[in-house]
């Protein structure tokens, strides 16, 4: 098996997936995920898809991420190892998707608009 590589997004992260068969490594950044996610939470959301597939100890992993914050950086890299998983291995493709793993979360932070003070707060109207 070559290396597979895909992209995975939320709010304004990106992360990019690196995935070939191992002995389990996830690499974050040049750091170990346990490392740069510090939080239990952080950790579960990004060994989620290896986790249901039971393919834990299978694959090493290189994630390369940027933007946003923890949660959507781990948010990110959730899809895009979903999506490697899915590329390599077709079958695990209805397991994935049906907890929701291959779906884009596309909400992102609304702009501010001009002569407001945030996106959608406006400025207090005095009648008189």
């Amino acid at each position: 098996m070559e290396v597979i590589n895909t992209i995975g997004r939320r709010k304004s992260a990106v992360a990019r997936v690196y995935i070939k068969k191992g002995k389990g490594n996830i690499i974050v950044n040049n750091k170990d995920y346990k490392v740069y996610f510090p939080t239990p939470q952080l950790q579960y959301i990004v060994t989620q898809p290896l986790n249901l597939i039971e393919a834990k100890d299978k694959y090493d992993i290189k994630l390369n991420i940027f933007g946003g914050g923890f949660k959507g950086q781990a948010e990110s890299a959730r899809l895009a190892i979903a999506r490697a998983l899915v590329k390599e291995n077709e079958e695990v493709k209805p397991l994935l998707k049906s907890k929701g793993l291959l779906t884009r979360d596309s909400r992102i932070v609304e702009r501010k608009k001009p002569g407001q003070k945030k996106a959608r707060k406006k400025f207090q109207f005095s009648k008189r």
